[in-house]
């Protein structure tokens, strides 16, 4: 890890930290007043400098109980983001919810999300806890050296 990502990760990391206990309002993204757990992501990865403004655009609050597409998913990867099976502290972690992929908070340690919940606020859940423990997770990361990484690991695998 690059001295730039250590410093960009503990940036959202801190970040993140400022956005606990604001009340959950859907599509919101206001510190203190209300947030979505997808404008919080937005938000947080904006102000650590980690990413330009990210505009998600419009989207129902139910869109992960009645169709089956992975919009969370699509969001990180216009945003540059890749899977990647060794999270780190600044990672997203993406939770199955519903249909889809559709829940999502930062990874503040190796086993603690921050994320916004519905009808509740900014918390920190570990992972091995309700409402989290259990559902299917996936982990993504912004920085290049972790994707050069999967990258590399891919291709070794192909031409193997």
């Amino acid at each position: 890890m690059t001295t730039i990502e250590t410093e960009q990760r503990e940036a959202v990391i801190t970040e993140a930290r400022t956005w606990l206990g604001t009340p959950y309002h859907h599509h919101g993204r206001l510190k203190g007043v209300g947030v979505d757990c997808g404008q919080s992501l937005c938000a947080i990865y904006e102000a650590a400098g980690v990413t330009a403004p990210i505009d998600p655009g419009t989207y129902s609050i139910a869109w992960h109980l009645h169709r089956g597409e992975e919009l969370y998913i699509e969001w990180l990867q216009r945003v540059g983001a890749t899977r990647t099976e060794a999270p780190s502290a600044g990672d997203v972690a993406l939770f199955r919810f519903g249909r889809t992929f559709s829940h999502g908070g930062v990874l503040v340690d190796s086993r603690t999300v921050l994320h916004a919940y519905v009808h509740q606020a900014v918390i920190l859940t570990r992972l091995d806890e309700a409402p989290l423990a259990g559902r299917p997770v996936q982990f993504w990361t912004l920085w290049p050296a972790a994707r050069d990484a999967v990258q590399a690991s891919a291709q070794t695998t192909a031409e193997a």
